[in-house]
């Protein structure tokens, strides 16, 4: 193996690198030595991380069950997450949230739609309706009752999709026949198999005659 002393171009080579690795290292120390302080305490805070999530949020103005919200959401916000992680409205579930299961199911402007599929930055000043918007106090709509009376809610957990979408049945003029109910809630996949009870319930508030 050659020497350094019986190879001068090597040592040259490694001074020369050693003293650009000296210099390197020592403008970092410095730079950071004369870093003020307030600048340090902010990236502590995550303070670079705040001011960025307020400037990609977009603004939003929404009306849900009557009550009018300004609001600043990030544009992914998925109107389903909307409801029930900022407005606590809870009563709207996430199921499959791939738009498959129905539980989400919320009216848009009088017309079911999937909120885990909607984006809520796309319903600027949309009128929402969910399941805690239908009662009127302690009054239960009608299609609540007839749930109840026609045992349709089974454990529960779809139960407020069920719901919504049994109403906008009736208003779309799909409850003429208990075929024709079972094909348009068919969107709504109940895991308890109660398909029988909740047709019984959307046929008696269809002929009942209520306003829903």
């Amino acid at each position: 193996m050659a020497s350094k002393k019986n190879n001068p171009k090597e040592v040259t080579e490694n001074d020369s690198n050693s003293r650009r690795d000296f210099i390197k290292k020592s403008g970092l120390f410095t730079a950071l030595a004369f870093t003020p302080p307030s600048l340090v305490m902010a990236s502590e805070n995550k303070w670079d991380e705040k001011i960025a999530e307020y400037l990609e949020t977009v603004p939003l103005s929404i009306e849900v069950n009557g009550k009018k919200h300004n609001l600043n959401i990030e544009p992914r916000t998925t109107l389903l997450d909307l409801l029930r992680e900022q407005l606590q409205l809870t009563g709207t579930k996430k199921g499959c949230d791939h738009g498959q299961c129905g539980a989400c199911t919320v009216h848009v402007n009088g017309t079911r739609i999937l909120s885990c599929l909607t984006l809520a930055s796309m319903q600027q000043n949309a009128e929402v309706t969910t399941i805690e918007g239908l009662s009127k106090g302690k009054k239960l709509h009608p299609m609540q009752e007839a749930f109840i009376k026609h045992d349709g809610f089974q454990c529960g957990y779809c139960t407020p999709g069920q719901i919504m979408s049994g109403i906008a049945c009736i208003k779309e003029g799909h409850a003429n026949s208990r075929e024709e109910i079972r094909e348009y809630m068919s969107g709504n996949i109940c895991r308890c198999g109660a398909y029988h009870n909740i047709v019984d319930a959307i046929t008696e508030v269809k002929e009942g005659g209520k306003e829903l």
